[in-house]
């Protein structure tokens, strides 16, 4: 039957290729039937032939992750938010380079096995050249955003996959990154993408947007829009400039805003494209710019901008004053529950005494937030803090990435070497999130690292390192010392203080955490919230946690056209969520007694099995279909 199916779909892609009538099917589309044709006579590939993807050798991997370091550490946070509003099964989110290379991979850790199977390992090249038409491939020739579904893909043994790809330009306008969403379910229609290629699109821009105004952190950079609202989102343009005043590089939006190609801004003088002179420009600069303020073209088009730099001494003013309230400065996490309070003293307390820290709690709780707030409120708040996820990195990786190695000590391996995050934390802070998912022979290593306060990069001479440890795990790290996954010694070792983080629907500053959050997604713009709509957002109860009030709340913000949210805004499954019962007085009914009955029930099961719905619907005694189908009713989200 497989062979018939891989015989069906590559006598498709030679009629099509032959130039013979398709109306209808995959080879209607032409950027389609473009790639097959290249297929066959650039590549010369077999779309019936089911060989194995090509991959990298492990040094070769490790080099091209360390090259784009930078992009990996911005598009990490993005691709974990960008798979739970994927929310569900059968996605897995990957990053490569810009050669088609798998760099980074979110998916379920049920699931990574499928997506496996699938050739969508960390290293496997799925440029065009080596798998045919697909999402990361073809979107690499292409250079724009497109989904690759089912019969789409050159290769028959790729016929089981939808792909979502979007490019990821560097400054200069050089292709830096793909990110695709593949989908190995058979039951994805066409249509069904157009949400997830939107999502899609919107991640790629957020990572662009980010990369840019990290790359030139030591030039002017002017940010604008034709709207004042809209300066801070994704869509803004973005124009660098050194201190002569001249153009040293612009993203596509703000090509797109002023009307011009790449060529013709490069190199020119800033002021010849905007209507005031270079000292008026920089006279509005600051460091931590976030009030926009009309901007007129040469042309006469006015715009909203913001320029971060440094202030020359005396200001002169563009046009009239701001339009837009100065942002209040905000620390980097919200504090305003006292028991978190109370434990973030603690915790300050033992870590300037060189005790190590457990942080634990539900994913998307802020345990990373958390970590780095501890660090910068230390004595070692100038030195580096170095985080590493050890449930996302292959563990084939995490040795060379944790303890780095020396040059020439396995194939592949870079000349120089590479130094560990231990030995780039030196001095610092090493944050380890998702610790329990360690393998237990670096768990060893580890300890061993701890203990003599010496590093062993593979193949080399032991190092002196001064790091501080904070690990954070949303496991019970005594359950797997038990099953004996997890060494005790380490867990005791590791175990200096342990500090429970409280899941959000727990937290008594849920309404601060809100204008917080708000504040920080929304850039500075002033946004209001209804109080229904806000009712309703502290109602619910956040099985993602802070992560998914967070991505909530940017959505929310890139959406808002008048400054104002509502409760026709809010998600369906927010919207349509009443608040959770609370214990009626002796003289209280409630309207919905049997509802409200079962929706505590389900809460309760699914806060005893840690919201493992195989485990919750056995308790229950019932089906997964039905569990499922009463979460919808009550309007519960996994």
């Amino acid at each position: 039957m497989h062979s018939n199916h891989l015989s069906r779909h590559a006598q498709q892609v030679l009629t099509v290729t032959q130039g013979k009538s398709h109306l209808q099917g995959p080879g209607s589309d032409p950027s389609i039937a473009r790639s097959w044709l290249r297929c066959l006579e650039d590549y010369h590939l077999d779309p019936a032939l089911t060989m194995a993807p090509t991959v990298l050798e492990h040094g070769r991997v490790l080099e091209s992750r360390e090259r784009l370091q930078q992009v990996l550490q911005i598009a990490g946070g993005e691709m974990t938010s960008l798979h739970q509003q994927l929310s569900g099964a059968g996605h897995a989110v990957l990053l490569t380079d810009a050669r088609g290379v798998i760099l980074n991979c979110v998916t379920a850790p049920a699931e990574r096995k499928i997506f496996e199977r699938a050739g969508l390992w960390l290293g496997a090249d799925w440029s065009e050249a080596c798998e045919g038409t697909n999402g990361i491939g073809t979107c690499l020739v292409e250079r724009q955003s497109l989904t690759i579904h089912q019969d789409e893909h050159f290769r028959g043994r790729h016929t089981g996959l939808t792909c979502s790809a979007s490019p990821v330009f560097d400054p200069h306008g050089e292709l830096l990154a793909v990110l695709d969403v593949s989908s190995a379910r058979h039951d994805v229609s066409r249509q069904s993408q157009f949400h997830t290629m939107a999502l899609v699109n919107l991640s790629a821009k957020m990572i662009e947007s980010c990369y840019f105004l990290r790359y030139f952190d030591n030039q002017w950079l002017l940010r604008f829009h034709l709207q004042a609202e809209s300066v801070g989102l994704f869509s803004e343009g973005l124009l660098a400039f050194n201190g002569e005043g001249r153009i040293s590089a612009v993203n596509q939006s703000a090509l797109n805003l002023l009307g011009h190609i790449r060529g013709g801004l490069l190199g020119k003088p800033v002021e010849a494209f905007f209507d005031c002179s270079l000292d008026e420009l920089l006279g509005r600069a600051s460091v931590n710019a976030s009030a926009s303020w009309p901007l007129r073209t040469r042309d006469g088009r006015v715009l909203f901008a913001l320029l971060r730099g440094q202030p020359r001494s005396i200001p002169t003013p563009v046009l009239q004053q701001p339009v837009i309230a100065e942002r209040p400065a905000l620390s980097g996490i919200c504090l305003g529950d006292e028991g978190l309070q109370a434990d973030f003293r603690k915790a300050l307390r033992v870590f300037e005494r060189d005790v190590p820290l457990l942080i634990n709690g539900e994913t998307g709780s802020g345990k990373e937030a958390f970590a780095k707030a501890v660090h910068q409120a230390s004595q070692r708040a100038d030195k580096a803090f170095v985080a590493l996820n050890c449930a996302a990195i292959p563990e084939s990786l995490i040795e060379s990435e944790l303890f780095g190695y020396r040059g020439g000590s396995f194939t592949g391996a870079r000349k120089e070497g590479m130094r560990g995050k231990l030995q780039q934390a030196d001095g610092g802070t090493l944050f380890l999130d998702e610790i329990g998912d360690m393998p237990l022979a670096l768990q060893t290593r580890l300890l061993r690292v701890l203990e003599d306060r010496q590093v062993v990069p593979i193949g080399g001479e032991p190092l002196p390192v001064n790091v501080r440890i904070i690990s954070a795990t949303h496991r019970n790290l005594l359950e797997r010392v038990q099953d004996g996954s997890f060494r005790e010694d380490l867990y005791y070792r590791l175990n200096g203080l342990e500090i429970a983080l409280p899941a959000l629907r727990e937290r008594s500053d849920k309404s601060q955490l809100l204008d917080f959050l708000l504040a920080e997604e929304s850039g500075g713009e002033a946004v209001l919230i209804d109080a229904a709509a806000r009712q309703a957002l502290l109602d619910y109860a956040w099985p993602g946690n802070v992560r998914q009030l967070r991505n909530v709340l940017r959505t929310l913000a890139a959406l808002c056209d008048d400054g104002r949210i509502g409760v026709e805004d809010l998600p369906v499954m927010i919207r349509q969520v009443r608040p959770a019962p609370v214990l009626a007085q002796a003289d209280e009914v409630s309207e919905y007694p049997l509802d409200d009955a079962e929706r505590l029930a389900l809460l309760n099961a699914l806060e005893q099995q840690r919201w493992h719905m195989t485990h919750t619907a056995e308790q229950l005694g019932v089906s997964r279909n039905t569990l499922y189908r009463k979460l919808r009713k009550h309007g519960i989200a996994r």
